[in-house]
């Protein structure tokens, strides 16, 4: 008596997750991985567990950053990041939220997209321990491709703002800084509160604490 040979069972689907406000962006970005029998997309908002998530958020603000954190708490699932512009500040904020692969967004519609998606479901279980060196190269390959902003112009800082903050982290107080820029205090307190106010920053602490983070001093 003969029996069948068993097939092998064929592999499943890499179940994908797709973040971007832009729904224009969104909407090519699904385009694009459905057209690949070896990825399943999975709508945002579903309850459903999912193997990657690709992010394509417009900027890396602080807000962002945060709302990449709260998502990595509550998902193991590795992370592909597409980015216009990123700074060596961003670095270890990404690691945090469980990124694996950083591409330009010129990426969104080509192989290198599917290779990052592939590539981090393959590496989910066993993340490597070198992970932080394979997010420098990425970021080493943005900068040679121009995405790589200035630490003061990735983290929306203007020039004035960076003064005032690097004085601020030498312990300098308003009315030393305003010395040392030849500013009224007036001025200094309203670089001070302009920067804070359109970067949701909390207080001055944290101003520095941000611009710092981001490379800008």
């Amino acid at each position: 008596m003969h029996t069948a040979p068993v097939s092998e069972a064929e592999p499943r689907s890499v179940r994908v997750s797709v973040h971007t406000p832009d729904v224009i962006s969104r909407v090519g970005l699904v385009r694009y991985l459905e057209a690949h029998p070896e990825v399943e997309v999975v709508p945002a908002g579903s309850s459903a567990s999912v193997d990657v998530v690709v992010l394509a958020p417009p900027r890396l603000t602080p807000q962002v950053l945060t709302a990449m954190r709260k998502r990595a708490a509550l998902s193991p699932a590795p992370v592909v990041l597409l980015a216009n512009q990123l700074s060596d500040g961003h670095l270890l904020a990404v690691v945090e939220c469980r990124v694996v692969a950083v591409l330009p967004r010129s990426a969104a519609s080509d192989d290198r997209l599917l290779r990052g998606v592939l590539g981090a479901a393959a590496r989910a279980e066993t993340m490597p321990s070198d992970l932080l060196g394979e997010l420098i190269t990425h970021l080493e390959r943005l900068r040679g491709e121009g995405l790589m902003a200035k630490g003061s112009e990735a983290a929306g800082l203007n020039p004035r703002e960076v003064d005032v903050l690097r004085l601020m982290s030498k312990g300098m107080d308003t009315a030393e800084i305003a010395r040392e820029l030849c500013y009224s205090e007036r001025t200094v307190k309203n670089v001070i509160y302009g920067c804070t106010s359109r970067l949701n920053l909390r207080n001055r602490p944290h101003a520095v604490a941000y611009a710092m983070r981001a490379g800008a001093i």
